[in-house]
């Protein structure tokens, strides 16, 4: 008997080890926030596409919104990290973040919404980089203006508070599926503003500047593609991003050593090194000029734009000559990418003595939303606002470029290399060489000062603001040609695109041209006095030598023979002051911004090899000119 109670108490003991009694969670299995205190109610919707798939929306509509109109973003950056940036039961303090103006959103009574793209973070579906309309790109029966259109379909049926009218907006990627909605747009769709938009990715955007790779873009690709929710981070084993980029060797050498092969934009950038079919039938400019615009547009375009200096002023040209009922805006301001939406007085150390990023958003986006999204009487609305650098004011303007409200023309007026470093407008003797130098890939130029640590949230300011930076470290290496013209008696106002027109001789077969227009401040200047000497770059950018001549079809260089390299700088609207000096810098690589050239002409320069790096003697040759876009006053 005893026996079998001790099996008893044993077998009970093993049963209750067994299966231990569980303490109830203290999570509850569904809980709801009270939010009843917000100004605002938040909804996130998964909103049906025409075929099936479902994409994630966050909808943030004011308390006690009636009649408001809608602003839409759709972004591959997250809805949910966009809407939620502070805890705060504040709307304004919900939209501080990416691509929100948010004291403009709020103030304005907006229904703010903003969607993940297919295949990004909430959403379903596959995601592709900038995904191709319908056509020869794409095989399918949907794009980012079906979803686009889809979208506003669906709020203007389901959201009571709203009166019917939706405006887009976006910035980057986001200002590209801004254009995109215009493409057969919903007839809903009122108001369109893309802000600093992705248009040509090969001519000037964020994959190449006429064909030389951005390689710096690389961490880039590798987030956006690798998964999802760009959860993959970029890593480095040296401070000095330069040391990573030389140390690695050719652009495809880096990317394997990451593991970029599998990701499937990279690919495509590998395959398509020329510009072929594969950009021409994406360049949203080219794309837009075939449409009919029947919803206003307001362009917004930054001067100093790391990332998309070619965009907004591209599609400005494309879609000005067909714009007869006045529907097209533009607006250019003294910024870096996105800069628009934040506080801003300044560019770096120049400073533009104002807040344009606040003037731009009240006196410019403001009047366009609520004129076409409200019928608002916001009074006479600029065909195009246009900051002018130097003189540092804001100009309303009847056309682009036009250079002053009134009474002026535009001429042509070519400044020219010549001996002794000088730079002037009488042109030299002909045949004479003006400039030497040797390019070597084993020292690139760096485009700014070393070390370079791009991947520190301390550093982003050096990217942000490097297009307007000082040269005078360029200055100083005997591989950049330097010309300075005599100190300015009057001011020199230009409006437009500087053209750059090389003339030179290589040793190699292939290679690389930049050219940078730079502001020279005088020695000394009151009140600022580190600015005195500043070599403010305005305006500047690259030519892969093998595209002088088509950019479908690269071709070598004959060594020793006289070639023109000719190209077209971002717009400017600046004015040179009495006292300032003109500058022109020439080299051959901006590092590591942009690739090594190997200066030896190979098929496919993402794959160059070590030997094919060589060292080329440039001369540059009499002739040598920047076409300025001169404002002549009447």
């Amino acid at each position: 008997m005893m026996m079998k109670s001790l099996v008893l108490v044993l077998v009970c003991a093993t049963a209750a080890f067994a299966q231990p009694a569980r303490e109830p969670s203290e999570t509850p299995p569904d809980f709801t926030p009270k939010t009843d205190s917000f100004d605002y109610r938040r909804q996130d919707i998964m909103i049906p596409m025409r075929d099936g798939i479902k994409l994630h929306t966050v909808i943030l509509i004011p308390r006690g919104a009636k009649n408001a109109p809608i602003l839409l973003t759709r972004t591959p950056y997250s809805a949910t990290e966009m809407t939620t940036y502070n805890h705060s039961g504040h709307l304004i303090s919900a939209l501080d973040g990416y691509d929100n103006a948010d004291d403009m959103i709020v103030d304005a009574g907006y229904i703010r919404v903003v969607q993940d793209i297919r295949g990004k973070y909430k959403s379903e579906g596959d995601y592709f980089m900038n995904r191709p309309p319908i056509g020869p790109l794409n095989s399918t029966k949907t794009d980012e203006s079906t979803d686009t259109y889809d979208t506003i379909d669906w709020l203007v049926k389901h959201l009571p508070q709203s009166n019917g009218r939706v405006g887009t907006i976006g910035i980057s990627y986001d200002g590209w599926t801004t254009l995109i909605s215009l493409m057969h747009p919903h007839p809903a769709l009122k108001a369109a503003v893309p802000m600093n938009p992705m248009v040509d990715g090969w001519i000037g955007d964020d994959w190449f500047h006429n064909g030389a790779f951005r390689q710096l873009n690389l961490d880039y690709i590798y987030e956006q593609e690798a998964t999802r929710a760009n959860d993959e981070k970029w890593w480095s084993d040296h401070y000095d991003d330069y040391d990573t980029f030389l140390e690695a060797g050719s652009a495809d050498a880096l990317a394997r050593s990451r593991g970029m092969q599998s990701i499937g934009f990279y690919r495509k950038l590998t395959e398509h090194p020329n510009y072929d079919a594969f950009w021409q039938a994406q360049a949203m400019d080219k794309l837009l000029a075939g449409e009919k615009l029947t919803v206003p547009t307001l362009l917004v375009h930054s001067l100093w734009d790391q990332e998309d200096i070619y965009a907004a002023p591209a599609v400005w040209k494309a879609l000005k000559p067909k714009d007869k009922d006045g529907k097209l805006f533009l607006a250019i301001g003294p910024w870096h990418h996105g800069q628009e939406i934040d506080a801003d007085i300044g560019l770096g150390d120049v400073q533009f003595g104002a807040d344009t990023g606040l003037y731009f958003r009240w006196h410019i986006l403001r009047p366009f939303l609520d004129k076409y999204l409200k019928d608002a009487p916001v009074g006479d609305i600029a065909t195009v606002n246009a900051f002018e650098s130097g003189t540092n004011r804001w100009l309303r303007l009847a056309d682009w470029p036009a250079g002053c409200e009134s009474g002026c023309s535009i001429k042509d007026r070519p400044i020219y290399l010549r001996q002794g470093h000088r730079l002037d407008f009488a042109a030299p003797a002909a045949g004479i060489v003006v400039g030497s130098y040797v390019s070597d890939p084993a020292t690139p130029v760096p485009f700014i000062q070393r070390p370079i640590h791009l991947l520190a949230d301390d550093e982003a300011d050096a990217w942000r603001n490097w297009l307007g930076s000082d040269q005078r470290e360029a200055s100083t290496r005997p591989d950049v040609l330097t010309y300075r013209s005599d100190r300015l008696a009057a001011p020199l106002k230009i409006s437009g695109e500087p053209i750059a027109n090389l003339i030179a001789t290589t040793t190699g077969t292939d290679g690389d041209f930049v050219v940078k227009l730079i502001d020279v401040y005088p020695d000394e200047v009151a009140q600022t006095p580190k600015m005195g000497g500043y070599q403010f770059m305005v305006s500047a950018d690259i030519l892969r030598g093998r595209f002088r001549e088509s950019l479908e079809h690269p071709s070598a260089i004959p060594p020793g023979v006289q070639q023109t390299y000719r190209f077209t700088l971002p717009t400017v609207n600046h004015v040179f002051l009495p006292g300032h000096r003109i500058m022109i810098q020439v080299q051959s690589s901006w590092f590591p911004v942009y690739d090594r050239n190997p200066q030896l002409f190979v098929p496919n320069i993402f794959f160059a090899k070590k030997e094919d790096y060589q060292t080329a003697t440039i001369h540059v040759l009499a002739g040598s000119e920047v076409i300025l876009p001169a404002v002549n006053q009447r």
